[in-house]
C-alpha cells in the first residue's frame, strides 16, 4: 500500500509500553511522501473522537463524524502496523495540521 502524508490509516498499536495508546485506532501521516517512499517507518498522529478542545488538536471531519487530530501525540511507527487505507483529509484540515505543528514544534 501506498501510504501518503495527510491520509487516514487504521493502525495496529499492540504491544504498546506504559501510557502509549494501545488499540487498532486511524492516524494521520504526518510524515512527507518522500519519507514515506523510501523509509520503512512513518511519522503518525492519532485521531480521537473524544471532543476536547485543546491547542494541540485540530478539529476533523471523516465519515461525517466530527473529532480531533492529537498533535501531541506524534510517534513513528513502522509501515508493517497499518491495516489499512481510511481516506484522506480535506485542504483545509491539512493545512491547519500544519500550523499546529509549526506552532508547537518550530521555534
Amino acid at each position: 500500500m501506498e501510504v501518503k502524508q495527510y491520509h487516514i490509516i487504521l493502525v495496529n498499536l499492540d504491544p504498546t509500553i506504559g501510557s502509549e495508546i494501545k488499540k487498532t485506532r486511524p492516524y494521520i501521516v504526518i510524515s512527507p511522501n518522500e519519507m514515506n517512499k523510501h523509509l520503512l517507518t512513518i511519522v503518525i498522529a492519532p485521531m480521537t473522537t473524544t471532543l476536547k478542545k485543546h491547542p494541540t488538536r485540530v478539529e476533523i471531519v471523516h465519515n461525517s463524524k466530527k473529532g480531533y487530530v492529537v498533535i501531541d501525540r506524534i510517534r513513528t511507527i513502522d509501515k508493517a502496523r497499518i491495516i489499512k487505507s481510511l481516506g484522506e483529509l480535506s485542504n483545509k484540515e491539512s493545512t491547519e495540521i500544519k500550523n499546529v505543528i509549526r506552532e508547537c514544534y518550530v521555534d
